[in-house]
């Protein structure tokens, strides 16, 4: 969590090119060079820069690669760092403003998303997963930030005013973060909500025709639901080095997650030529590409065949007005319509990213990648001092702990831990565990609010169950929603393996195996789950 000192910090430091914490060091956005055998190590991060892309151009027929490799946890073969070569002039953060896309219902991550917006939900025991791309803006020095929103967006908005105000009515260097809530117009068009992410975008375009952004030359389409860090000036740079129309973020995935993602083939240029939204069978095979063309070893590629798209697109701002309002005025979804259509008409390039990557959108993956958080080399760090995750500064005590036993755990700021164990896994802010707790393999996401010593023992005395778990209780393999009550001697184990359950009179639901216990929600003494 970030003290009030360091968010100071980068609210002022919005103004300039980059913050304040990231100005002195040294970044460069592509290096070129030919393939080489140049690290023979799983770690990746240990010798290469992480969050780099690469692309293949051609100069005097032989083959040269822009930037750098593939995945952090694809490779032992890499490109061998030479002098920087740009073909085009430096991309500038002033230049381009971003666009997050929060509006969608967040079915898949239900019933997380029942009451809040996707982008709200709690992520790594004190952030919110929108803290995710505007960290990566920030950090990126662009400080031009839309967030679209639509379902349950109260908690959000919150979220972005509290965490994320530029001071007010003093404009720092231009910068600003806005919500941009759906909202119905004059017209038979604008009394319909937001009918996709594209439509979402078009809804909105006339803000770029404003005086404020006439520098404005590049739109970054964002999603809030992914985990990752990215230095997104290094996609423009290569966006405008490549007098690309658009731009495509990409990464080479095997065939057991191709069918989950839009897949994307290229030319020996890197140019989109084919773009297919989640294919299946024989369409899924037709996808299949030579992923050597952009640095994969030969065991590599044969690995990761399908380049997939991350659902993160730059757009020149005349192109993204002319997309959505000339050429496809009817299309409304980015990658089921828009980028299929425009590959055919307009130069759209791919852009292979070579960092970690994770898409959290549904219950399963949220909660792999929240207890990835723990593992000895996590692929997401958290403790990176140069490019942090931002998030609401709270200012909550540190926590407390009595005869506890806490074994490759995270546990956030203001709890309290009376003689229990805790085994990988995540406890939230102002969490309260009681004697005798047990958990495994669960994320707590912790409490809005305190509840005083007095009002605990009152609801006690009274046969009531206050926020936080009560005494003896055993949990595994669940997610615990904020404000829970969870009573003494309760055990939730799914010990039948129950794939998928709605409870929601009981206070739960079961996805993918997972208990998902609801926000606010009461379990009641001595329940087995």
């Amino acid at each position: 969590m970030m003290v009030a000192s360091e968010l100071q910090g980068f609210s002022m430091s919005l103004g300039s090119k980059k913050p304040s914490f990231y100005r002195d060091m040294n970044l460069s956005s592509s290096f070129t060079g030919s393939r080489v055998n140049l690290l023979h190590s799983k770690n990746v991060a240990s010798g290469f820069p992480q969050g780099k892309f690469f692309s293949v151009t051609q100069r005097n027929t032989t083959r040269r690669f822009l930037a750098t490799s593939t995945l952090a946890d694809v490779a032992n073969d890499f490109m061998a760092l030479q002098s920087p070569i740009l073909t085009g002039r430096e991309a500038s953060p002033k230049t381009v403003a971003s666009i997050i896309l929060g509006g969608g219902a967040g079915t898949r991550l239900f019933p997380l998303t029942q009451r809040r917006a996707k982008p709200a939900v709690p992520f790594g025991g004190c952030y919110r997963l929108v803290d995710i791309p505007m960290s990566n803006c920030i950090n990126s020095g662009i400080n031009k930030i839309y967030v679209l929103t639509q379902f349950n967006s109260q908690s959000l908005n919150r979220h972005i005013a509290q965490t994320y105000n530029l001071g007010g009515c003093i404009n720092f260097g231009g910068g600003f973060v806005e919500v941009l809530a759906a909202t119905q117009t004059p017209g038979e068009s604008g009394k319909k909500w937001f009918q996709g992410t594209a439509d979402a975008v078009r809804q909105f375009l006339w803000l770029f025709e404003d005086a404020d952004h006439k520098n404005i030359e590049n739109i970054l389409i964002l999603c809030g639901d992914q985990l990752y860090r990215m230095d997104y000036m290094e996609i423009v740079q290569k966006h405008i080095n490549s007098c690309a129309d658009i731009s495509v973020s990409c990464l080479p995935v095997d065939g057991s997650r191709a069918s989950d993602f839009g897949l994307v083939k290229v030319d020996e240029r890197g140019q989109i030529r084919q773009f297919l939204e989640k294919p299946k069978g024989e369409l899924l095979r037709s996808m299949h590409v030579d992923t050597s063309i952009f640095g994969l070893s030969a065991q590599e590629a044969r690995k990761f065949p399908y380049i997939a798209s991350m659902g993160i697109y730059v757009f020149k701002i005349d192109v993204l007005r002319k997309v959505l309002r000339g050429c496809y005025p009817n299309a409304n979804d980015f990658g089921s319509e828009v980028i299929p259509m425009a590959a055919k008409d307009f130069n759209v390039q791919a852009c292979l990213f070579n960092g970690y990557w994770e898409d959290i959108g549904t219950i399963k993956s949220f909660f792999d990648a929240n207890l990835a958080l723990m593992d000895q080399r996590p692929k997401f760090q958290l403790y990176d001092q140069s490019k942090p995750i931002f998030t609401c500064p709270r200012f909550l005590p540190p926590t407390k702990m009595e005869k506890c036993e806490v074994i490759n755990s995270l546990i956030s700021d203001g709890c309290f831990l009376k003689e229990c164990t805790v085994e990988h896994s995540i406890v939230g802010i102002r969490s309260r565990l009681d004697s005798g707790v047990q958990l495994k393999d669960t994320m707590i996401m912790g409490a809005d609010y305190y509840q005083t010593e007095a009002e605990i023992a009152s609801l006690l005395a009274a046969g009531n169950v206050p926020i936080g778990i009560g005494k003896n209780t055993k949990i595994v393999n669940c997610i615990i929603d904020k404000n829970a009550r969870i009573g003494n001697s309760v055990i939730i184990a799914n010990k039948d393996n129950v794939q998928e359950a709605d409870k929601p009179t009981d206070g739960f639901y079961i996805r993918s195996g997972i208990t998902v216990v609801l926000k606010d929600s009461v379990i009641s003494n001595d329940t087995i789950i």
